[in-house]
């Protein structure tokens, strides 16, 4: 509301300094209709430069900046060409030109800012440095991104975008006792990483009036600010990577620090239900993954040694099948080495 506030008192600021110094520069009885339309008109131009100043990424804004320069200094070369060459061209000719040079110059840099050396090396040095990581709401629910930014392997500005905020504080107030306890959870682990030594926290103010939905806005905040965007949600992975935003998915983590399990080994697991199939019992890994033995349905409650047959990885995580292994398979294993 402030930032419109402004917006409104600039354009009003401009039109009146159009009114009261046009007369000053141009003589006419029209001379101050013509400095509330100018004033206007340049009030309105500045918003919009600020707010494409706002939703492109540094290199961008860096590029375009580049790129005018070398383009007005193009335009007035080939300008004073055109002089030399049409005797006493018009003078809004250079005007004309020197725009048009301006504008090709702008559009090529920042269309091609990624083939500048310049800016390669400037997009290199920000890679080398750790980028903010923005944080959505499945993300800070789940917690284990405070573990992981204890632990010191996740570096860089966490940046937790006030509409994230937003959105957890209206999951702790709902009725929803369920919903509420994850709202709660959220804010108690903000609370954690605030506190994680070493971390510097941004709470940012950006909002795009324009966006409804917050997974679209986190695609754009992850992006404007060059960044990676922290997520559990599936589906927002999806649309960061189709919109070239990098994504760091903790489930993606989770499953590639799980110990690798192959054919072959022994493992020590209790047996804790019955499975799907006849005869099978269910247990389970500290890290919550499946094991299903074979013929363990009456060893329910038991600690026991099997024999690892097949791993399946699916999308809801990894399955590790076995059977409890005979005199043969114990003999078998122990002479590999086991």
């Amino acid at each position: 509301m402030t930032l419109k506030f402004l917006r409104f008192f600039l354009v009003v600021a401009t039109t009146l300094v159009g009114y009261y110094f046009a007369p000053f520069i141009h003589k006419s009885p029209a001379a101050q209709y013509i400095g509330i339309v100018g004033g206007l008109i340049a009030g309105v131009f500045i918003i919009v430069v600020e707010l494409l100043l706002e939703r492109n990424s540094v290199e961008t804004v860096v590029a375009g900046a580049l790129g005018l320069i070398v383009g007005l200094v193009t335009g007035n070369l080939f300008a004073y060409a055109v002089g030399r060459v049409i005797e006493n061209a018009p003078d809004f000719l250079y005007a004309v030109v020197v725009l048009i040079f301006g504008y090709l110059g702008t559009v090529l840099a920042v269309v091609k800012r990624d083939e500048i050396s310049f800016l390669a090396s400037v997009g290199t040095a920000k890679t080398a440095a750790a980028k903010p990581k923005v944080l959505d709401t499945s993300a800070i629910i789940d917690g284990r991104i405070a573990d992981l930014l204890e632990t010191g392997f996740l570096e860089g500005v966490v940046v937790i975008p006030r509409f994230v905020l937003n959105e957890l504080q209206a999951i702790a107030d709902s009725g929803n006792p369920l919903k509420r306890n994850r709202g709660r959870r959220g804010l108690e682990m903000l609370n954690k990483i605030q506190k994680t030594p070493g971390i510097t926290v941004d709470i940012n103010e950006t909002d795009y009036d324009d966006v409804q939905a917050v997974d679209e806005k986190l695609v754009r905040l992850s992006r404007d600010k060059s960044g990676s965007l922290v997520t559990n949600d599936y589906n927002l992975n999806q649309i960061a990577e189709l919109h070239g935003v990098e994504v760091l998915n903790v489930n993606d983590l989770s499953n590639a620090l799980k110990p690798v399990v192959l054919p072959g080994e022994l493992m020590s697991v209790q047996v804790v239900k019955t499975g799907k199939e006849k005869g099978q019992g269910v247990g389970y890994l500290e890290d919550g993954t499946m094991i299903v033995v074979e013929g363990g349905k009456d060893r329910i409650g038991d600690e026991l040694d099997v024999l690892v047959t097949s791993v399946l990885q699916t999308t809801a995580g990894r399955m590790i099948f076995t059977r409890i292994p005979d005199e043969a398979d114990l003999e078998f294993v122990k002479g590999l080495g086991h």
